[in-house]
């Protein structure tokens, strides 16, 4: 897969030598030539110079040909124009923005584009959006039985109760992330769209799990 990053800084391109390491193709976008330097020495992608909201330099960075964009530049306003004019005017949806102030991120969070405040600056946080649905642990117990992991969901699972998901999985619901804020669930909590699921599971049944939830809920779950 193709990944376009705009911004060569400590994140961009640890984010860009990350995904080239994974075997994805990636161009990188900035505008100071000088910051490609921080890129590994061994690092084959492609270094494009100039802005990334302008469309010219997004097509020299191939980006109709991405699966996913990451605006992780040191401007707000730059990364979430860039990010806007990724999805609205090339149509790619996998789109990510990291975004200093922690008000304006959650604004775009309920906009649909998903963001990266300053407290989780970290390419790590930026993959997990990036790279294809899956579950991604976060935590697992010392004996290695139990696993917390954020869990992507097919969207068609908006709309249906946490408890139908938990007996679809087998799992169980520990929180989601709404608008930017963790939330405990309650019975008659439902999915909503760009809620962030984190699961307890026996860890030999995430294969199971990410199935499940990456796929449409079979018509008997409501």
């Amino acid at each position: 897969m193709h990944f376009v990053i705009m911004g060569c800084g400590r994140v961009g391109a640890t984010l860009a030598d990350s995904l080239e390491e994974h075997g994805h193709s990636v161009a990188i976008i900035d505008q100071a030539v000088e910051s490609f330097r921080r890129l590994s020495t061994d690092f084959g992608g492609k270094r494009v110079t100039g802005i990334g909201f302008d469309r010219d330099t997004l097509e020299q960075a191939d980006i109709s040909d991405a699966y996913g964009f990451a605006a992780v530049s040191d401007g707000d306003n730059s990364n979430i124009l860039a990010a806007r004019v990724v999805r609205e005017t090339f149509g790619i949806d996998n789109v990510v923005a990291r975004i200093y102030d922690r008000h304006r991120a959650e604004i775009y969070q309920r906009l649909g584009i998903p963001t990266v405040a300053t407290v989780r600056w970290t390419a790590d946080q930026v993959l997990r959006r990036m790279l294809p649905m899956g579950a991604t642990e976060d935590f697992v117990d010392p004996s290695g039985t139990i696993t917390l992991n954020q869990v992507d969901v097919h969207p068609t699972w908006y709309g249906i109760a946490l408890t139908s998901v938990e007996r679809a999985t087998g799992a169980r619901t520990a929180y989601l992330i709404r608008d930017g804020k963790g939330v405990f669930p309650q019975p008659s909590t439902v999915l909503q769209e760009n809620d962030t699921l984190h699961l307890l599971m026996p860890i030999d049944q995430v294969s199971h799990v990410e199935r499940i939830m990456t796929n449409p809920p079979k018509k008997a779950t409501s």
